[in-house]
């Protein structure tokens, strides 16, 4: 059970990191979609300084603890504005969160702390180029000694330029996939950048490759063979953190569109005066509705120690949904100017398209909710008869 922070103690931590949202981060949009890099000297004190990059790390390891029905609002608050900076703190905090869920009390003393404050990082080293993302995975991790020697490639890894350590996922015998934690100097570990991307501008997707790399057995996370367990849990919450990425983009799509119906005139009248217009706006609230009380379900499950294996596999599949609908219809609204990049319609259309992908494609958020459903998974009755 997770309560989170005292109100009033989150209500000023919120309204510092919305500042720097706004006052701070936003204003770099441009410098970073035209050069397509961000510029960390500014961009890493700025969250470090209104404590960003500790929001769900534990209080004993100096971060704030948030619950996830605080911490939801705040991600979805960065999907407002430049899809990079909002990538570095959803894969930031997804994993230092994981970490303190799967890793053990030596693991968590050594990297949380630092984690909180933003001078550590971890990132999740799981898809590969030649293979999937499950049991046919070809990075090896083998025995010897005291140590696991890694072979093997990674690719599309988020935040592999700054991470300070990777927790990597890799066979330790013909069945069993386990997870190692590997810090980013060690021998034999290189990691080299991937091509720009659509969207999300500046963050690195970069690939991973290790020729007999070692690590020591104190690097592996619980037991040989939990890796796959690992996985789904670190996943499941993580998918919410994608809808909320999604809830927030959604948000700025319909402000924007409910702004800009009612200053563009033709024919001498606001366009919000038009019947077609006025069905785009509401479909686009509806969704953005219907996002925020799915969202709002799930963390409440999870704050109360649940696990949502369906819910965050379908949140997650609602929200890319509902984002690609919203955003399409706000670039309908704008009309062509929405093509330029006199508003933010042109960048949020981009930067949602990575929602698709990220924590597992469409296919495979069907493929999990189905697979629960089946196995005779219900939904809890989320309403109350007054008796």
């Amino acid at each position: 059970m997770n309560a989170g922070l005292p109100a009033e103690e989150y209500r000023k931590l919120r309204d510092s990191v919305l500042a720097t949202i706004w006052d701070e981060l936003d204003p770099l949009e441009h410098q970073i979609e035209d050069t397509e890099t961000i510029p960390y000297d500014i961009v890493m004190p700025a969250l470090r300084s209104c404590g960003a990059f500790g929001l769900i790390v534990p209080q004993e390891y100096g971060g704030a603890g948030l619950s996830m029905a605080q911490y939801l609002p705040i991600l979805a608050e960065f999907a407002k504005i430049q899809g990079g900076i909002r990538a570095i703190v959803h894969v930031h905090n997804s994993f230092a969160h994981a970490l303190s869920e799967i890793g053990n009390d030596a693991q968590k003393k050594e990297i949380l702390p630092g984690a909180a404050t933003g001078e550590k990082s971890l990132a999740f080293a799981l898809t590969e180029p030649g293979n999937g993302t499950g049991a046919d995975l070809s990075t090896t991790a083998r025995r010897e000694g005291d140590e696991y020697v890694l072979n093997g490639r990674k690719w599309l890894i988020t935040n592999s330029d700054i991470a300070s350590h990777f927790l990597v996922f890799a066979k330790t015998s013909d069945k069993d996939v386990s997870a190692l934690i590997v810090p980013r100097d060690t021998p034999g570990f290189s990691i080299a950048p991937l091509p720009e991307t659509m969207g999300c501008k500046g963050a690195e997707h970069g690939e991973l490759t290790f020729e007999d790399v070692r690590v020591p057995v104190s690097a592996l996370v619980g037991a040989e063979g939990e890796g796959g367990a690992h996985l789904e849990r670190a996943l499941e919450i993580s998918r919410v953190f994608i809808a909320a990425s999604s809830l927030g983009t959604a948000s700025r799509a319909l402000e924007l569109s409910l702004n800009y119906a009612q200053e563009r005139v033709t024919f001498g009248k606001p366009i919000a005066q038009r019947q077609a217009i006025q069905r785009y706006l509401a479909e686009m609230a509806a969704d953005v509705y219907a996002l925020r009380g799915m969202l709002a379900d799930a963390a409440s499950k999870w704050d109360s120690g649940k696990r949502i294996p369906a819910e965050s596999s379908l949140v997650k599949q609602f929200g890319l949904e509902a984002v690609g609908r919203v955003t399409d219809r706000a670039l309908l609204v704008h009309g062509g100017i929405g093509y330029t990049r006199k508003y933010p319609i042109e960048r949020l259309y981009r930067d949602a398209r990575l929602n698709w992908l990220e924590e597992g494609t469409p296919t495979i958020q069907y493929m999990v909710a189905a697979r629960e459903l089946l196995g005779g998974y219900t939904f809890e009755d989320a309403f109350t008869v007054a008796s």
